[in-house]
Protein backbone atom coordinates (compact mmCIF):
# COMPACT_ATOMS: atom_id res chain seq x y z
CA UNK A 1 0.00 0.00 0.00
CA UNK A 2 2.41 2.65 1.28
CA UNK A 3 4.20 1.92 -2.62
CA UNK A 4 1.25 3.72 -3.69
CA UNK A 5 1.38 6.88 -1.58
CA UNK A 6 2.08 9.92 -3.98
CA UNK A 7 4.17 12.77 -2.37
CA UNK A 8 1.22 15.00 -1.11
CA UNK A 9 0.76 11.74 1.02
CA UNK A 10 3.81 11.76 2.67
CA UNK A 11 3.07 15.25 3.74
CA UNK A 12 -0.81 14.33 5.03
CA UNK A 13 1.13 11.56 7.17
CA UNK A 14 3.36 14.16 8.72
CA UNK A 15 0.62 15.89 9.45
CA UNK A 16 -0.87 12.90 11.17
CA UNK A 17 2.87 12.09 12.83
CA UNK A 18 2.87 16.20 14.04
CA UNK A 19 -0.72 15.36 15.35
CA UNK A 20 0.02 12.10 17.43
CA UNK A 21 3.29 13.59 18.38
CA UNK A 22 1.39 16.63 20.27
CA UNK A 23 -0.66 14.21 22.30
CA UNK A 24 2.15 12.32 23.07
CA UNK A 25 3.53 15.20 24.46
CA UNK A 26 1.11 16.24 26.32
CA UNK A 27 1.03 12.71 28.09
CA UNK A 28 4.71 13.48 28.89
CA UNK A 29 4.00 17.10 30.36
CA UNK A 30 1.35 15.59 32.37
CA UNK A 31 3.36 13.36 33.90
CA UNK A 32 6.25 15.44 33.99
CA UNK A 33 5.04 19.17 34.47
CA UNK A 34 7.65 20.33 32.65
CA UNK A 35 5.68 23.20 30.79
CA UNK A 36 8.56 22.73 27.34
CA UNK A 37 7.15 19.98 26.94
CA UNK A 38 3.78 21.37 26.40
CA UNK A 39 4.71 24.05 24.26
CA UNK A 40 6.46 21.75 21.96
CA UNK A 41 2.79 19.72 21.45
CA UNK A 42 1.61 22.98 20.44
CA UNK A 43 4.15 23.74 17.92
CA UNK A 44 3.61 20.17 16.61
CA UNK A 45 -0.10 21.18 15.97
CA UNK A 46 1.16 24.39 14.29
CA UNK A 47 3.44 22.03 12.39
CA UNK A 48 0.66 19.84 11.19
CA UNK A 49 -1.53 22.26 9.92
CA UNK A 50 1.89 23.37 7.56
CA UNK A 51 2.18 19.76 6.27
CA UNK A 52 -2.04 19.85 6.04
CA UNK A 53 -1.64 23.44 4.12
CA UNK A 54 1.04 21.61 1.50
CA UNK A 55 -0.20 18.56 1.21
CA UNK A 56 -3.36 19.97 -0.87
CA UNK A 57 -1.36 22.36 -2.55
CA UNK A 58 1.27 19.65 -3.23
CA UNK A 59 -1.88 17.40 -5.05
CA UNK A 60 -3.29 20.01 -7.20
CA UNK A 61 0.36 20.81 -8.54
CA UNK A 62 1.29 17.47 -9.50
CA UNK A 63 -2.76 16.48 -10.44
CA UNK A 64 -2.71 13.72 -8.13
CA UNK A 65 -6.31 14.41 -6.31
CA UNK A 66 -8.13 11.12 -5.45
CA UNK A 67 -10.45 9.88 -3.19
CA UNK A 68 -7.77 7.72 -1.15
CA UNK A 69 -5.84 10.50 -0.25
CA UNK A 70 -9.17 13.15 0.47
CA UNK A 71 -9.76 10.30 3.26
CA UNK A 72 -6.22 10.07 4.44
CA UNK A 73 -6.19 14.06 4.83
CA UNK A 74 -9.73 13.91 6.86
CA UNK A 75 -7.97 10.96 9.22
CA UNK A 76 -4.80 13.04 9.96
CA UNK A 77 -7.15 16.38 10.37
CA UNK A 78 -9.02 14.75 13.17
CA UNK A 79 -5.56 13.86 15.25
CA UNK A 80 -4.25 17.03 14.28
CA UNK A 81 -6.68 19.44 15.22
CA UNK A 82 -9.31 17.49 16.98
CA UNK A 83 -8.07 14.53 19.60
CA UNK A 84 -4.61 16.56 19.92
CA UNK A 85 -6.10 20.37 20.66
CA UNK A 86 -8.50 18.67 23.03
CA UNK A 87 -5.54 16.81 24.84
CA UNK A 88 -3.79 20.11 24.89
CA UNK A 89 -6.77 21.52 26.43
CA UNK A 90 -6.80 18.66 28.91
CA UNK A 91 -2.65 19.11 29.55
CA UNK A 92 -3.53 22.63 30.45
CA UNK A 93 -6.12 22.10 33.25
CA UNK A 94 -9.20 21.69 31.47
CA UNK A 95 -9.48 18.43 33.50
CA UNK A 96 -12.96 18.39 35.44
CA UNK A 97 -15.45 16.15 33.97
CA UNK A 98 -17.74 19.18 32.71
CA UNK A 99 -14.60 20.15 30.74
CA UNK A 100 -14.39 16.11 29.00
CA UNK A 101 -17.86 16.71 27.81
CA UNK A 102 -17.08 19.54 26.27
CA UNK A 103 -13.61 18.16 25.17
CA UNK A 104 -15.62 15.28 23.62
CA UNK A 105 -18.75 17.63 21.81
CA UNK A 106 -15.22 19.16 20.38
CA UNK A 107 -13.93 16.39 18.77
CA UNK A 108 -17.07 14.69 17.47
CA UNK A 109 -18.15 18.13 15.96
CA UNK A 110 -14.54 17.89 14.38
CA UNK A 111 -15.21 14.31 12.69
CA UNK A 112 -18.48 15.11 12.21
CA UNK A 113 -17.54 18.29 10.07
CA UNK A 114 -14.99 16.02 8.51
CA UNK A 115 -17.39 13.16 7.43
CA UNK A 116 -19.89 15.97 6.10
CA UNK A 117 -17.41 17.89 3.80
CA UNK A 118 -16.18 13.86 2.48
CA UNK A 119 -19.42 13.12 1.29
CA UNK A 120 -20.43 16.47 -0.25
CA UNK A 121 -17.01 17.44 -1.81
CA UNK A 122 -18.06 15.88 -5.04
CA UNK A 123 -21.53 18.07 -5.02
CA UNK A 124 -19.76 21.18 -3.94
CA UNK A 125 -17.38 20.83 -6.58
CA UNK A 126 -16.92 22.67 -9.80
CA UNK A 127 -16.57 21.76 -13.34
CA UNK A 128 -12.47 22.11 -12.13
CA UNK A 129 -13.08 19.46 -9.55
CA UNK A 130 -12.41 22.18 -6.85
CA UNK A 131 -14.78 22.26 -3.54
CA UNK A 132 -15.26 25.93 -3.97
CA UNK A 133 -16.10 26.83 -0.16
CA UNK A 134 -16.62 25.46 3.40
CA UNK A 135 -19.55 24.68 5.44
CA UNK A 136 -19.14 25.80 8.84
CA UNK A 137 -15.52 26.51 9.64
CA UNK A 138 -12.86 24.40 8.75
CA UNK A 139 -11.09 21.78 11.55
CA UNK A 140 -7.96 23.75 11.02
CA UNK A 141 -9.22 26.69 12.45
CA UNK A 142 -9.06 24.67 15.96
CA UNK A 143 -5.17 25.97 15.74
CA UNK A 144 -6.14 29.55 17.00
CA UNK A 145 -7.13 27.84 20.00
CA UNK A 146 -3.66 25.81 20.12
CA UNK A 147 -1.97 29.26 20.08
CA UNK A 148 -4.47 30.78 22.69
CA UNK A 149 -3.38 27.93 24.96
CA UNK A 150 0.45 28.02 23.97
CA UNK A 151 0.41 31.71 24.97
CA UNK A 152 -1.23 31.02 28.13
CA UNK A 153 1.13 28.44 29.47
CA UNK A 154 3.77 30.96 28.45
CA UNK A 155 2.50 33.22 30.79
CA UNK A 156 1.91 30.92 33.50
CA UNK A 157 -2.05 30.80 33.19
CA UNK A 158 -2.64 26.96 33.37
CA UNK A 159 -3.79 24.42 35.63
CA UNK A 160 -5.22 26.35 38.68
CA UNK A 161 -4.42 29.03 37.55
CA UNK A 162 -6.18 28.81 34.20
CA UNK A 163 -7.91 32.25 32.45
CA UNK A 164 -11.42 32.98 33.70
CA UNK A 165 -10.63 30.62 36.71
CA UNK A 166 -13.33 27.39 37.55
CA UNK A 167 -16.55 27.11 38.73
CA UNK A 168 -18.19 23.77 40.70
CA UNK A 169 -21.47 22.93 39.17
CA UNK A 170 -22.72 20.14 40.90
CA UNK A 171 -19.61 17.64 42.15
CA UNK A 172 -17.80 18.08 39.46
CA UNK A 173 -15.90 21.55 38.70
CA UNK A 174 -15.57 23.58 35.14
CA UNK A 175 -13.37 26.00 33.33
CA UNK A 176 -14.85 28.54 31.40
CA UNK A 177 -12.25 28.88 29.21
CA UNK A 178 -13.44 25.39 27.42
CA UNK A 179 -16.62 27.34 25.93
CA UNK A 180 -14.40 28.41 23.35
CA UNK A 181 -13.91 24.79 22.60
CA UNK A 182 -17.74 24.69 22.26
CA UNK A 183 -17.88 27.49 20.38
CA UNK A 184 -14.80 26.22 17.73
CA UNK A 185 -16.56 22.80 17.50
CA UNK A 186 -20.37 24.75 16.93
CA UNK A 187 -18.95 27.04 13.98
CA UNK A 188 -17.55 23.66 12.77
CA UNK A 189 -21.13 21.66 12.07
CA UNK A 190 -22.97 24.86 11.04
CA UNK A 191 -24.57 24.77 8.15
CA UNK A 192 -25.03 28.45 7.81
CA UNK A 193 -21.67 29.70 7.59
CA UNK A 194 -20.17 29.44 4.52
CA UNK A 195 -16.19 30.12 3.86
CA UNK A 196 -14.71 30.42 0.18
CA UNK A 197 -11.96 27.82 0.15
CA UNK A 198 -8.62 29.17 -1.45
Amino acid sequence: MIRGFHLADWFTMGNAFCGMGAVLLTMAFLQTHELHLLLLAAAGIVLALIFDALDGRIARWRQRQSSFGRELDSLADVISFGVAPAALAYGAGMQGLWDCLVLLYFVGCGVSRLARYNITAEALSEEAGKVTFFEGTPIPSSVLLVVFIAAAAWFGHISTSLYFGSITLGPWQWHPLVLLFALSGSLMISKTIRIPKL
